[in-house]
């Protein structure tokens, strides 16, 4: 098991320190009062609008590595790892290595994400709704998947379909569930799409 355990973290070493990161601040979150207590969340870095116009600019990345309970994390870790894996392995290139592009996409993502949720809430007056999760950054590596739809080379290894399915799941909960923050997603799936149509299109051409 550790022999797998090893193969597959050297093949997508971005991709499984992302999830470590993201394990390690919720495991100290529950030691610190617990994932599901706002205010042990935004000591740890969740958002809000009110915090960010008080300066604390950082909460717009910090924010991305910060979970409400178990659930929030397990299902976020597990999407990270099925659409990361693949980005890391398969996208490298003398210009930009795979593991590298992951992490920028996921970094940026998560900022568009998180700047459109601050835009978004700014103008509807919430103030102190406090937003955290990877869920906008891990919108960004999905949008990636529907860049790569538009590559010759790269659109073979997909499924147009399965794609698109993984799309309307990505913006479909926070249609349904205003506890879900659909603009985190929309920015971070946006975000995602024109980093790698600038890698495909732009840096690899």
């Amino acid at each position: 098991m550790d022999t797998i355990v090893q193969s597959a973290a050297s093949g997508a070493p971005v991709t499984f320190a992302l999830i470590a990161i993201n394990v390690i601040v919720f495991i100290v979150e529950t030691f610190s009062g617990g994932s599901m207590n706002i205010d042990v969340a935004r000591r740890f870095g969740a958002m809000t609008v009110g915090d960010l116009e008080r300066g604390q600019w950082w909460r717009l990345f910090s924010s991305m590595f910060v979970h409400f309970g178990i659930v929030h994390l397990g299902c976020n870790m597990l999407s990270l790892l099925n659409l990361g894996v693949v980005i890391e392995r398969y996208l490298g290139s003398s210009l930009m290595s795979g593991s590298v592009f992951t992490a920028v996409v996921y970094l940026v993502s998560g900022l568009a994400g998180n700047l459109l949720t601050w835009r978004v809430q700014r103008s509807r007056g919430q103030y102190y709704v406090v937003s955290a999760g990877a869920s906008g950054a891990i919108c960004g590596l999905l949008g990636v998947y529907v860049a790569m739809l538009l590559v010759p080379g790269l659109s073979s290894m997909l499924d147009f379909k399965a794609v698109l399915f993984n799309v309307a799941l990505c913006i479909a909960p926070g249609l349904s569930n205003k506890e879900v923050n659909l603009w985190a997603h929309l920015g971070g799936l946006v975000g995602g799409f024109l980093v790698a149509v600038v890698y495909f299109f732009l840096l690899r051409a």
